[in-house]
């Protein structure tokens, strides 16, 4: 089961060495986490969920071949410490006053 996971997910990342793949068997079961880089994360789980459940559906497939019970779940990445320690401040900036003079005048001639 995991060869195939990792040949799906390598295949379909863009950082293929970051991908692990954790597998437990138990009891005729077989639990699969997934982790892979924070940026291809949204590219694993596709839109609204298609890509991970597709993955799901041919991981079931060869789990009923095999006569056992299949478990992927994709693990969240950890963030760096250092992106959250980088973090920048920004300061409001100050709006300059734009002379508005000729507008209110205009204004006044009209009515």
């Amino acid at each position: 089961m995991k060869d195939l996971l990792e040949y799906i997910v390598k295949n379909l990342v863009s950082i293929p060495d970051a991908v692990s793949i954790d597998e437990n068997i138990a009891n005729g079961e077989v639990n699969l986490m997934l982790t892979v880089d924070p940026s291809d994360m949204g590219l694993i789980i596709g839109k609204g969920g298609q890509t991970i459940h597709a993955i799901r559906k041919i991981l079931t497939v060869r789990a009923i071949a095999e006569n056992v019970r299949i478990n992927l779940q994709l693990s969240e990445p950890e963030t760096p410490a250092e992106t959250q320690a980088d973090t920048l401040e920004v300061e409001p900036k100050a709006v300059e006053n734009k002379d508005t003079s000729k507008v209110n005048k205009k204004e006044e001639k009209l009515s």
